[in-house]
């Protein structure tokens, strides 16, 4: 149903699928009781209105198993966000640059690129910054989306897990041409990306 490249994409996607299968199944049970009660209390069936008293069971069971269900997804939640904020020593560092209307990549050895070049199976941490205003950098099939703020650092990582190309894009509004800050994340093999790094690496060739 889903299909993710990095090692946060399974645990989103588990909690995602969870609280939509609880959603849907509470909108089809909801929908189907009010359908039900008014067919069976409608007026002509019910010419004389009755009272009903209310029941301590029943109140007491659409309480608890709502509060259960929300501290369900609450702990998997955090579980994933504790995972996400959980940066491995062992993680190469990117520098990210945003500005209207771009993204720029700078590496440690000094080189800089448009395109996000990274190892399969690596972890990847990127220093994110913004030049003007607000913007997201955002890897929908890595699952992953941060914030970037003027004159603040922030830290976001990952770790790809399939080699191929993927978008990167702003998910903040952030001015007139917005809608055309796309740059491409290109996930190689380790000496693919060594030899791109230190310049004999032909970029066709991760397409």
């Amino acid at each position: 149903m889903f299909n993710g490249a990095s090692n946060f994409s399974h645990d989103v996607d588990s909690l995602f699928l969870f609280t939509l299968i609880v959603s849907v199944f509470f909108l089809v049970l909801i929908t189907g009781l009010m359908i039900y009660f008014v067919i069976k209390y409608n007026r002509k069936r019910n010419p004389k209105a009755t009272n009903f008293h209310g029941s301590t069971k029943l109140e007491i069971t659409w309480t608890l198993i709502p509060t259960i269900l929300v501290l369900i997804m609450f702990w998997w939640g955090w579980k994933g966000y504790s995972k996400m904020s959980d940066i491995p020593e062992n993680a190469m560092t990117i520098d990210v640059t945003a500005q209207m209307w771009s993204w720029s990549f700078k590496y440690a050895n000094g080189k800089v690129s448009d395109s996000l070049y990274v190892p399969v199976d690596k972890p990847i941490v990127l220093n994110l910054q913004s030049m003007d205003v607000v913007h997201a950098f955002y890897i929908p099939a890595f699952r992953i989306k941060k914030d970037v703020f003027p004159k603040q650092n922030r830290v976001v990582w990952f770790e790809a897990d399939e080699i191929g190309d993927y978008d990167i894009a702003c998910a903040e509004y952030c001015g007139l041409n917005h809608s055309y800050m796309y740059n491409k994340i290109k996930v190689v093999s380790e000496d693919d990306f060594s030899n791109w790094l230190y310049g004999s690496f032909d970029t066709e060739t991760t397409k």
